[in-house]
């Protein structure tokens, strides 16, 4: 568990309370799940090197520091991912953006792939690799196979929940892989879904059934 990186801000919290809240309607819902994920990527970006600048002030030249240069790429899956990166995106705007479609077979479970559009350059950016929730592991698997496939070294998952089991999964297969998440709940139900988990993201963020 030592590349799964909880964070527990209390505003991350104070506000997964209210995702979680099955009586969230879905501008509410869809707008706090952007908020959490700009939230979260302050952490998520935390080791992003510096650079030493010199700027002036109105006063004075100051040396200040800015990000030197790092090359990053925000990846959602589709669909439910798709508000996690506009949330990274308004901290980040200059990131590139990558979709990649897949949706879980309701009896076998497993992913299926039906879309997938990268950016050229993924061996030279850092990764961030959105999906509401690990569940089963299974899409995340798939998605950082596509993106390992196509030249990624780096990538980091961000979740706002995730299973012990899609955890365990993960990093079974991909050790090398950070996770970063709101909250680690208590274990899968029998269809697959988080317990207690928020219900199915994306239904929640786009008002369907």
């Amino acid at each position: 568990m030592s590349q799964v990186i909880v964070l527990d801000h209390p505003l991350i919290q104070h506000k997964l309370a209210f995702i979680r809240d099955k009586n969230t309607g879905v501008k509410e819902f869809r707008e706090m799940v952007e908020e959490v994920a700009m939230l979260m990527a302050y952490e998520v970006t935390r080791d992003l090197p510096l650079e030493a600048v010199s700027v002036q002030t109105p006063l004075t030249t100051a040396t200040c520091h800015m990000v030197a240069g790092k090359k990053l790429a925000v990846v959602a899956i589709l669909r439910a991912g798709l508000a996690m990166a506009e949330g990274i995106l308004k901290l980040i705007p200059a990131a590139k953006v990558g979709h990649i479609g897949l949706y879980r077979d309701p009896d076998t479970l497993k992913p299926h792939d039906y879309y997938c559009k990268l950016p050229q350059d993924l061996s030279e950016r850092d990764v961030i690799l959105v999906d509401p929730m690990l569940a089963t592991g299974g899409s995340v698997n798939r998605a950082i196979e596509f993106l390992k496939e196509r030249g990624a070294r780096t990538i980091k998952v961000v979740s706002l929940l995730a299973a012990p089991e899609g955890i365990n999964a993960v990093h079974s297969r991909n050790p090398d892989v950070q996770i970063y998440v709101a909250a680690v709940d208590s274990h899968l139900n029998s269809h697959g879904y988080i317990v207690p988990g928020l219900g199915d993201a994306g239904d929640r963020l786009y008002g369907t059934k």
